[in-house]
């Protein structure tokens, strides 16, 4: 990096203005700064800047050049999932998401942001009828910030500091998690049936103890399959004095039961199922929940908009309530969570996306994936060397298939598939290598029948 540059456009880079700035904070140069990035991830030399000013329309022609390397699911038949997922976004999100009072809106005041807290107070209260539970905080970052919120909320709450897991977590939401938890807590895993897919009961009752703050479990899983027994998991939980969390997809909630109705303590969960535009690493919705008690409700890390009346009859007001000190904006750099504007603009959309389908909207989708999916196992099992689902027990929208029966890898397998216009499933014969070549398919409502018969036709005349 040169520490000589200076850019018309950037008053700061002026020499003398830079000097100031980093004798105020107390450095010589600004290599300083980054001296805790490790050398090996630091970018080396300078980047390839053009010298000469370009004019807009030359800007315009270098970045679609850039833009148009990527492939995307408009190009392709997208059959992966893994935390991601390619649902239909009503016309309407990008409306109501794109009007200027909402799309640039920073965290506002009750005094001058009426609307945006408004509909804040609308996406908690709808989240709170999906999730059957009392209370809903405003937005965080993503699924897996609200999974590390809702573990250290657990420890506050019973003032312990052992964690029960299952043993199958996404691993990119498993890093954050534990990056959260840090080194304040013990974690055990409990392993999965591996003929059903769901925790082992047993084993759970083993690792479960009076010392355990929360038993944490995903349903559906990372694998797709859905607990048949969460009664069971949150009475084994409650025993021992400890919560019970849930990590959800929302999408799943028109036909599974919701949380709160088999006792989860706390619920979590990404929004990006509601009709959420597919990002990779920002612009997403994590959504945090709990039961209405003091408890709970106080060891919440982020805002809670709700509604009160006015001096004018008839009148509602919308406002924040939040322990400051307990938030991310009251803690800054000592925060432990994190949210944002983006998280606030995309709770906008879940609500809109809720409101749009409602009860019966919600229930629809939750059978269109359930069938479609089911349809695509059906259809992919039945091919030579191939073995869909691996697990037994029910699923959602996601399911392992083992390609082990074939002489292809799945990774052979997937980029023959790009060829015929597919991306196929997620690749975790390295995550779970004691299952062998398995891939994580995905199918949503926006898959028809016959690209699913397109997939099963493609994939036959792969591994021919």
């Amino acid at each position: 990096m040169t520490t000589t540059f200076t850019h018309r456009f950037i008053p700061n880079s002026s020499p003398g203005v830079r000097e100031e700035m980093l004798a105020e904070i107390g450095v010589s140069s600004v290599e300083e700064i980054y001296e805790e990035i490790p050398a090996e991830l630091r970018f080396k030399g300078e980047l390839n800047l053009p010298r000469d000013p370009l004019s807009e329309a030359d800007v315009a022609r270098v970045v679609k050049s850039i833009l148009e390397k990527n492939r995307t699911t408009a190009d392709y038949l997208c059959f992966v999932g893994a935390g991601c997922y390619d649902h239909y976004a009503p016309a309407l999100l990008a409306e109501v998401m794109g009007r200027s009072e909402f799309l640039t809106a920073y965290a506002g005041i009750e005094v001058t942001d009426h609307g945006r807290f408004m509909a804040m107070f609308e996406y908690q209260s709808m989240m709170g009828d999906l999730l059957d539970m009392d209370v809903v905080g405003s937005a965080v970052y993503d699924g897996a910030t609200a999974s590390g919120d809702a573990l250290q909320m657990a420890s506050r709450v019973t003032g312990r500091r052992e964690l029960v897991l299952t043993q199958n977590i996404d691993p990119d939401r498993l890093k954050v998690m534990l990056n959260y938890i840090g080194s304040w807590f013990d974690v055990t895993y409990v392993r999965d049936d591996p003929v059903t897919g769901t925790v082992d009961l047993d084993e759970l009752r083993e690792k479960v103890s009076e010392n355990t703050a929360a038993v944490y479990i995903e349903n559906p899983g990372y694998l797709g399959v859905v607990q048949t027994r969460p009664e069971e998991i949150s009475r084994i939980a409650h025993e021992n004095g400890a919560l019970l969390i849930v990590s959800v997809n929302p999408a799943s909630l028109g036909v599974l039961a919701p949380p709160g109705q088999y006792g989860a303590d706390i619920a979590c969960g990404d929004g990006q199922p509601l009709g959420l535009p597919m990002a990779c690493g920002g612009a997403r919705l994590g959504i945090l929940a709990c039961r209405n008690e003091h408890k709970f409700v106080h060891s919440l890390p982020m805002l809670m908009v709700g509604i009160l009346r006015t001096q004018v009859p008839g009148e509602r007001a919308y406002t924040w309530h939040a322990l400051f000190d307990r938030i991310f904006y009251g803690t800054r750099e000592e925060a432990r969570s994190i949210s944002g504007t983006s998280s606030f603009l995309m709770a906008l959309g879940a609500g809109v996306y809720m409101a749009l389908l409602g009860p019966k909207g919600m229930r629809d989708l939750g059978v269109a994936n359930m069938a479609k999916a089911a349809y695509a196992m059906s259809r992919l099992d039945s091919l030579a060397g191939v073995k869909a689902p691996v697990f037994s027990g029910p699923h959602f929208n996601e399911f392992l298939v083992d390609f082990s029966g074939t002489s292809k890898t799945v990774a052979e397998i997937n980029r023959a598939l790009l060829d015929h216009g597919i991306l196929g499933g997620k690749d975790v014969s390295t995550e779970l290598p004691r299952l062998g070549q398995v891939a994580l398919y995905c199918v949503t409502e926006n898959r028809t029948q016959s690209e699913i018969d397109r997939l099963v036709r493609s994939i036959d005349e792969v591994i021919r």
